[in-house]
């Protein structure tokens, strides 16, 4: 069971994936844990992914900027690197430009809402372009980790679906 917990984890810490798929993971069959078995095994699998999406967050805002820009210029990891550094400030331009004084709620937001190319790892990235502050964008990615995975919680229950047949039915 810690072997499966640890899965969650690292798949979490993945860039593009992370929470978004560790969840589903992690509710499905192959993990073994139903939503009708014991809550206790959801709220850790909860905990461990956003544990795992998490981690890399200090050392994104801190370190990723700075070793982005001394690789752009680099023969192998050039083109990469270059497309990171474009995409960062892209996102944390356009951030800024649709939040104005709310800045860290639409970080949440930007963060919390599951599309591909958002989450944990783009929002920091974003939040180190744009000099946030720290603990602030710090709790603003951390609330829209939880939200993004509530979501998809909520997503691979099937929540979404009943809804959708329910409505499609009127």
């Amino acid at each position: 069971m810690i072997l499966k917990y640890l899965i969650v984890f690292l798949v979490s810490m993945v860039p593009l994936v992370e929470l978004r798929c560790a969840i589903p993971f992690g509710l499905s069959d192959a993990f073994n844990v139903a939503l009708n078995d014991n809550i206790w095994h959801i709220v850790l699998l909860y905990i461990v992914a956003i544990l795992g999406n998490m981690l890399p967050v200090p050392i994104i805002f801190f370190f990723a900027r700075k070793v982005l820009e001394w690789g752009a210029d680099k023969k192998f990891i050039g083109k990469f690197f270059t497309f990171c550094l474009k995409k960062g400030e892209k996102a944390g331009n356009k951030l800024q430009a649709k939040a104005g004084r709310g800045l860290y709620f639409a970080l949440f937001l930007f963060v919390g809402i599951p599309l591909p190319g958002t989450g944990a790892w783009t929002g920091t990235l974003a939040a180190s372009f744009l000099d946030m502050d720290f603990k602030k964008s710090s709790i603003a990615v951390m609330a829209g980790v939880i939200l993004a995975g509530i979501i998809m919680g909520l997503a691979s229950a099937g929540v979404f679906g009943a809804f959708g047949a329910i409505f499609n039915k009127a």
